[in-house]
């Protein structure tokens, strides 16, 4: 049979379920997921592979108005996601419906030439008679070749959205090995793996405003690999939540990411972690590049 391999920019509003998509698309974690939007600052991609077609998923930062540098950075990486894509799909949180920014979604995206695909997600929390209506609503508004309803977090329709991907990416060489997932780079997931438990762990408590600077990656003899990153955050009050009583959240901050890291990597992770605060740490050029972001004027 022919190999079939393509790019395939998934986009849409914050909290739209990319990252759960993607991971459910691939089969295993590459994206970090967690209830706080804007969770997704850069574009990562995810290798999905069924039968000869390899699936490049291109996770992209929800796009929404940007108020921010940091905001107008991950606006321009969705976009620039979108670049070279065989197939556009527009990711929908059919829970919410068509809301503003939604909408003005769809009209930037209605004279893009690629194909486009409407994926209509967490159908499971919506009444049958509402996704007809939604549906209704967006039919018409771009010239969408296929629209098709999964929930991410239950596996609804996931295996047959994978089906009609692999269908639609073209004929060609394979770009990855078949054992790999993720074009991430190892420093970079370590980096993501403790943003996602710093989001987990504090919750509402930690304003969306932090980042981790990962300072050093060091690969040892036995194997291992020392990591020491800084967790940046813009005041001491928001150091204070992230130290916790006696520096007891940190400590389970870096135990749960030290954990997850090691089966990640497949071997014994040494992570130190310490805060900083940097009220201006959102204009350092340096840390954009770290975190895969460009600077943005």
């Amino acid at each position: 049979m022919t190999q079939r391999c393509g790019f395939i920019a998934v986009v849409g509003a914050p909290n739209a379920g990319k990252s759960t998509l993607v991971n459910a698309l691939v089969g295993q974690k590459v994206a970090i997921v967690t209830a706080k939007a804007q969770t997704t600052r850069v574009r990562l991609m995810g290798v999905a592979i069924h039968g000869e077609a390899q699936i490049l998923l291109l996770d992209t930062p929800g796009i929404f108005e940007p108020k921010r540098r940091l905001d107008r950075a991950m606006v321009a990486a969705a976009w620039e996601g979108t670049r070279d894509a065989d197939l556009i799909a527009l990711v929908i949180d059919a829970s919410s419906g068509l809301k503003r920014g939604v909408s003005d979604l769809v009209d930037r995206l209605k004279d893009r030439p690629e194909p486009k695909l409407l994926i209509l997600n967490k159908v499971d929390l919506v009444k049958k008679e509402s996704l007809l209506t939604l549906i209704t609503q967006f039919e018409g508004r771009a010239a969408f070749e296929e629209i098709d309803m999964v929930s991410a977090t239950t596996g609804d329709g996931v295996a047959e959205l994978k089906l009609a991907l692999a269908a639609r990416v073209p004929e060609g060489p394979w770009h990855f090995p078949e054992d790999q997932v993720s074009d991430a780079t190892d420093r970079m997931m370590a980096a993501e793996i403790t943003r996602e438990q710093l989001y987990h762990q504090l919750h509402a408590e930690l304003p969306y405003a932090s980042a981790i600077e990962t300072e050093k990656y060091e690969e040892r003899k036995d194997g291992s690999v020392v990591i020491h990153q800084q967790i940046l955050v813009g005041r001491d009050s928001q150091k204070a939540i992230v130290l916790g009583k006696r520096g007891a959240r940190i400590k389970e901050i870096g135990a749960a990411a030290r954990a997850e890291l090691s089966e990640a990597l497949g071997r014994k992770v040494h992570l130190f972690l310490h805060v900083k605060v940097n009220p201006k740490w959102e204009e350092d050029r340096g840390l954009y590049r770290e975190i895969g972001l460009e600077w943005v004027e």
